[in-house]
C-alpha cells in the first residue's frame, strides 16, 4: 500500500512539475487507461514547447506505473487541486469557479499511441501514410497482381500446366497481399485485428475451397483500393507539403557597417535587418524599415492581388517580393514565422479526429470482431443445420465455407472506416489553399450546424485601422498645409493615427517636409521644429491646456465614431478626423449569411449610435451594444440556453472570452496573432471576412458528402450482408461490391477538393 502511494505521489508530481513549468496552462487531465493527455489553456502558449513537454510527462509517468503494476491513487498536493474518476486524474491549479468555462482542452498522446490511432483511421495502406511514393507503391503492387491474375486466368483456358498456373496465382497473391501482410502483422503484435486481417483471411480462405480467381480479384480491388486512398490522402496533403517547401532557406543580411553577407536562415536573429530584391522570398517574419513594394501572399491566404508594402508594414515569410527592393527588421525568428505556424496548425488538425469519425473508429474495432464471430457462426449454421457441404463445394451448390467466406467480405468495413477521414482530411486541404484554417474535424463538423453568429466590431466587420476622412484648417483654404505638417512629424511612427496619416498624406502627393527637431510628448502628442517655427500635434486635451483653450471651446468636438487629431503651427491651426473603416466585403458576407437562414448580432463595446449606425449600413440583424467582455459572455451563453449553436467571431486575442464560450470560435488576423491560431478552431486568413462563408459552404459540403458516404457504406453493407446470408451472390460479385464502395467513397471525398465553397 505504501508502494502504491509513493508511485501515486510520484506521478502527480510529474503532473504539477508540468503545471509549473507551462504558465500558460489552466489544468491537467491524465487517462492511465489509454496513457493520453488533455491540457486545459486559456491563454497564448507555445505549442511546440508544450508537446515537447507533455511527451516527457507520458514517458516518465507510463515508467512510473510500469514500476507499479497498476494505476496508483495520486496523491494531493500543496497548492493544486487533484481530483480523480476511475482512471482520470485531474490537477488543477487554484481557481475562480468560473475560469473552468473558459478552459480549451486539448487531447495529446504517447507517440507510439497515435501512430496506432492514426494507422486505424484508414482501411488500406500500412501506417496511413499518404506519400507519392506510397501510393505509386500500392499501385506497382496492385497492377503486379492484376497482370498476373490476369495470365494466370488465361493460361488456365489455354490449357497451361496446373505448376505454370498456380505460380502466376501465387505470384498475383503476394503482391496483392503484401501490404495488407506488413499491417496485420504489426496490428497483430499490438494484439489487434483489422480489416487488413479480414481480407487475408478471405484471400486464404478462398485458396483453401480452390476459388483462386476470387482470392486473387480480392487482393487486387483491396490493394487497388489502398492504392486509391493513398492517392487522396497525398493530394489532401499536397498543400501542406507546398508551404513547407516555400520556406527560404538563405536570406541577405545587412551588417552595421553596411556591408551584405548571405546566410542560412537559421542564422537568423531577431533585429538583424535583412535586404529583399525583386523576385526573393523573404525569410523571415518582420517590418519593412526602408523602401516599398508589393508581396505575393496567396500561399499563405489564398489571395491572388498581391499587398503593397511600405515602411512599416509587417511581411511574412515565404511570400514572394514582387518589385521593390527593401530592407526588412526581423520580428520572429523562421521557426516561429506565420508559415511555420500554420504548418504545424494544419499538420495538428489533420490528426484531430471529428467527433462522428471518433464514434466509427470505436464502432469499427468492436465490428470487426463482431464479423469474425459472426462468421464463424453462420458456417457451423449452413453446415450443420442446413446440411451444406463444409468446404467443398457439390453439384453446384456452394459450401458452408464458401458462403463464410462471402459473408466475412461484404460485411468488412472498409468503405464504413474511410467515410470520415477521407472527408475531413479533403476538407481541411481546401481550406488551407484558400486561406480557411479548421483546428481538426470537430470545427469542420460544427460550423455546419450552426444558426447564429456573434461578431465583433472593431478588426471585424471592421478592418481595425483608421482612415483619414477629413482634414480641416482654421482659417480656412489651408488644409493641405496641415496635412502637410502632419504628415512631416507623423511618417517615422507606427502608432495606428500615425500609419493612417502617413497613408493619406502618400495617396493625396503632399510634399515632404524636413523636421529639424523631433521630440514625443508622451500620451499626448509629438512636436518638432521646422524652418518656419515650431509646430505641435496630438490630442485635444494638448491645446486645451495651452492658449489656444478658449477658442478650443467654440470647435465642437468630433462625433463618437471619429478619433481628431490636431496641428498647431505659426498661423495656423487644423485637425484631422479619422474613422475605423467598415469592410467593403462586410454587407455581402452578412447578405449571404441571412440568405442561409443564420441571424447575425454584433456584440461591441461602443456606444449605441456608432453601433447602430454600423449596423443599418451593412444589414445586422440584432446590435448588442456598450458590453464589457464578461457580457459579451454572458449573451453568448443565453443564446446557448436557448438552443441556438452561436459562433463567434472576433480578432482572437481581446474576444478571447467570448471564443472560448461560443459552440464555434472564428478568428480573425491569424497573419499577426498567435492567440487566433492557438485559441480558435476555424481562422480566417489575411482578416479576409468573406472566407467565413467560404469556411461555412465547405463544413456544411463536407457535413453532406459524409452523410453519403456513410449511406454508401452501410448500405452497400447491409444489401452484400443480406443477399450473402440467402446464399444468392458469389464471392466474386461480393468482392466487387465490397472494394467498389471503398473507391466510391474516396471519390466522393476528394469532391471536396474542387469547385467553389461560396
Amino acid at each position: 500500500m505504501q508502494a502504491t502511494q509513493r508511485a501515486g505521489a510520484e506521478w502527480t508530481k510529474e503532473l504539477i512539475r508540468f503545471l509549473e513549468e507551462q504558465p500558460g496552462v489552466a489544468a491537467v487531465r491524465l487517462n492511465t487507461a489509454d496513457m493520453k493527455v488533455s491540457v486545459a489553456t486559456i491563454g497564448q502558449i507555445d505549442t511546440t514547447q508544450l508537446e515537447t513537454q507533455i511527451q516527457h510527462v507520458l514517458l516518465a509517468i507510463e515508467a512510473k506505473l510500469a514500476e507499479g503494476r497498476r494505476s496508483p491513487a495520486p496523491v494531493a498536493q500543496p497548492g493544486f487541486v487533484v481530483k480523480q474518476s476511475g482512471s482520470v486524474t485531474t490537477v488543477a491549479r487554484p481557481t475562480c469557479e468560473t475560469a473552468p468555462s473558459f478552459y480549451r482542452w486539448q487531447e495529446y498522446s504517447l507517440p507510439e499511441t497515435a501512430e496506432t490511432e492514426h494507422d486505424d483511421d484508414h482501411g488500406h495502406g500500412h501506417g496511413g501514410g499518404a506519400d507519392e511514393s506510397e501510393w505509386k507503391l500500392l499501385a506497382t503492387l496492385a497492377t503486379v497482381c492484376g497482370v498476373a491474375g490476369l495470365a494466370a486466368f488465361a493460361s488456365s483456358k489455354f490449357g497451361a500446366t496446373p505448376p505454370v498456373v498456380t505460380s502466376l496465382y501465387v505470384v498475383a497473391l503476394m503482391a496483392g497481399g503484401w501490404d495488407a501482410a506488413i499491417d496485420s502483422w504489426a496490428n497483430i503484435r499490438r494484439r489487434k485485428l483489422d480489416i487488413h486481417f479480414l481480407m487475408l483471411a478471405v484471400a486464404l480462405g478462398a485458396v483453401a475451397v480452390g476459388a483462386w480467381g476470387e482470392a486473387v480479384l480480392l487482393l487486387f480491388l483491396f490493394s487497388g483500393a489502398g492504392a486509391m486512398e493513398a492517392f487522396a490522402m497525398e493530394r489532401t496533403q499536397r498543400e501542406v507539403s507546398a508551404l513547407l517547401h516555400t520556406a527560404p532557406k538563405l536570406a541577405t543580411i545587412v551588417a552595421t557597417d553596411g556591408s551584405q553577407k548571405v546566410v542560412s536562415v537559421d542564422e537568423l536573429k531577431i533585429g538583424d535587418r535583412l535586404i529583399v530584391k525583386p523576385g526573393e522570398m523573404f525569410a523571415a517574419d518582420g517590418d519593412v524599415t526602408k523602401g516599398e513594394t508589393a508581396s505575393d501572399e496567396s500561399n499563405l491566404t489564398g489571395e491572388s492581388v498581391p499587398v503593397e508594402k511600405g515602411v512599416g508594414a509587417s511581411v511574412f515569410s515565404g511570400t514572394i517580393n514582387l518589385w521593390g527592393s527593401v530592407e526588412v527588421t526581423v520580428q520572429r525568428l523562421p521557426s516561429e514565422s506565420t508559415l511555420q505556424k500554420i504548418v504545424r496548425l494544419i499538420q495538428t488538425a489533420q490528426k484531430l479526429k471529428a467527433p462522428s469519425q471518433r464514434f466509427t473508429d470505436r464502432f469499427g474495432g468492436n465490428y470487426t470482431l463482431l464479423v469474425l464471430g459472426a462468421t464463424a457462426l453462420m458456417f457451423l449454421v449452413w453446415w450443420l443445420g442446413f446440411d451444406l457441404p463444409p468446404f467443398k463445394s457439390v453439384d453446384g451448390q456452394a459450401s458452408a465455407f464458401y458462403r463464410a467466406m462471402t459473408l466475412l467480405v461484404v460485411a468488412s468495413p472498409c468503405a464504413l472506416v474511410l467515410s470520415i477521414p477521407s472527408a475531413v482530411l479533403a476538407a481541411i486541404a481546401w481550406g488551407a489553399r484558400h486561406g480557411v484554417l479548421f483546428r481538426g474535424g470537430a470545427a469542420i463538423e460544427k460550423l455546419a450546424e450552426i444558426d447564429t453568429v456573434a461578431l465583433d466590431k472593431t478588426g471585424t466587420l471592421t478592418t481595425g485601422e483608421l482612415a483619414v476622412v477629413s482634414v480641416e484648417s482654421f482659417p480656412h483654404g489651408r488644409e493641405r498645409e496641415v496635412l502637410e505638417l502632419a504628415y512631416a512629424l507623423e511618417r517615422h511612427s507606427h502608432h495606428p493615427i500615425a500609419r493612417a496619416v502617413t497613408l493619406h498624406a502618400r495617396r493625396e502627393g503632399v510634399t515632404v517636409r524636413e523636421v529639424a527637431k523631433f521630440e514625443s510628448i508622451t500620451g499626448q502628442g509629438v512636436r518638432g521644429k521646422f524652418a518656419d517655427g515650431n509646430v505641435v500635434l496630438g490630442r485635444r486635451e494638448l491645446l486645451a491646456a495651452g492658449p489656444f483653450a478658449q477658442w478650443l471651446e467654440k470647435v465642437p468636438p468630433a462625433e463618437a465614431e471619429f478619433s481628431e487629431v490636431w496641428v498647431v503651427a505659426h498661423g495656423i491651426v487644423g485637425r484631422l478626423l479619422l474613422k475605423d473603416q467598415l469592410r467593403a466585403e462586410s454587407r455581402g458576407v452578412l447578405a449571404k449569411l441571412h440568405a442561409r437562414g443564420i441571424r447575425s448580432i454584433m456584440l461591441t463595446g461602443d456606444r449605441r449610435h456608432t453601433a447602430e449606425s454600423v449596423a443599418k449600413e451593412i444589414g445586422l440583424d440584432e446590435v448588442r451594444a456598450g458590453l464589457s467582455p464578461e457580457q459579451k459572455v454572458e449573451i453568448i451563453d443565453a443564446l446557448g440556453r436557448e438552443g441556438r449553436k452561436v459562433a463567434m467571431v472576433g480578432d482572437g486575442v481581446n474576444d478571447a472570452p467570448c471564443l472560448a464560450a461560443s459552440y464555434v470560435a472564428v478568428a480573425m488576423g491569424a497573419r499577426g496573432s498567435d492567440a487566433a491560431l492557438e485559441q480558435s478552431e476555424v481562422v480566417l486568413m489575411h482578416d479576409r471576412i468573406e472566407n467565413f462563408v467560404a469556411a461555412l459552404q465547405l463544413s456544411r459540403r463536407a457535413r453532406r458528402i459524409i452523410r453519403q458516404n456513410l449511406v454508401i457504406s452501410l448500405g452497400t453493407v447491409v444489401l452484400m450482408v443480406l443477399a450473402a446470408l440467402a446464399g444468392v451472390i458469389p464471392l466474386s460479385i461480393g468482392v466487387v461490391a465490397h472494394e467498389g464502395s471503398t473507391v466510391v467513397v474516396c471519390l466522393n471525398s476528394l469532391r471536396l477538393l474542387f469547385g467553389k465553397n461560396e
